[in-house]
């Protein structure tokens, strides 16, 4: 325990700044899925890598996400039962889910209040992937 409280005295390097997260998944078929972000969930394709495409990065606003090509077609996510694959922080979450129902999403929840402080939208992608998109209400103006 001791090592852990000299750590935490010590000041930080304030040349060192974490810029985000981009979550990354391995699905059976990038192309497919980047194309399924695009088309259902208003993202935008910003690359393909290799010949036949191995990798793909799709984006919306400021959050990106990585696809891997699967090396088996079974894809599992070690997921435990009601967890998310992936949480994605939003503002505007009514216009966000009128959105993707629109578009054809598979809306497995929501929006709903959560006790803290979160409106959350729950989705499955085409991979069987769970996102979840939430909006902080802490503030009250969500």
């Amino acid at each position: 325990m001791q090592g852990d409280q000299n750590a935490m005295d010590t000041e930080p390097d304030l040349t060192v700044r974490f810029q985000g997260a981009v979550p990354q998944f391995t699905v059976a078929d990038v192309v497919a899925t980047a194309e399924y972000y695009r088309d259902i969930l208003g993202f935008q394709i910003a690359a393909y890598v290799g010949t036949p495409p191995v990798f793909a990065i799709v984006w919306r606003d400021r959050v990106e996400l990585f696809f891997n090509k699967a090396d088996q077609s079974e894809v599992r996510t070690g997921r435990a039962a009601g967890a998310y694959d992936a949480y994605l922080r939003v503002v505007g979450i009514e216009a966000l889910a009128a959105e993707f129902s629109t578009r054809g999403a598979n809306i497995i929840e929501g929006p709903v209040a959560r006790e803290y402080e979160q409106r959350e939208l729950v989705i499955k992608d085409c991979n069987g992937l769970i996102l979840a998109f939430g909006e902080d209400t802490s503030r009250g103006d969500a």
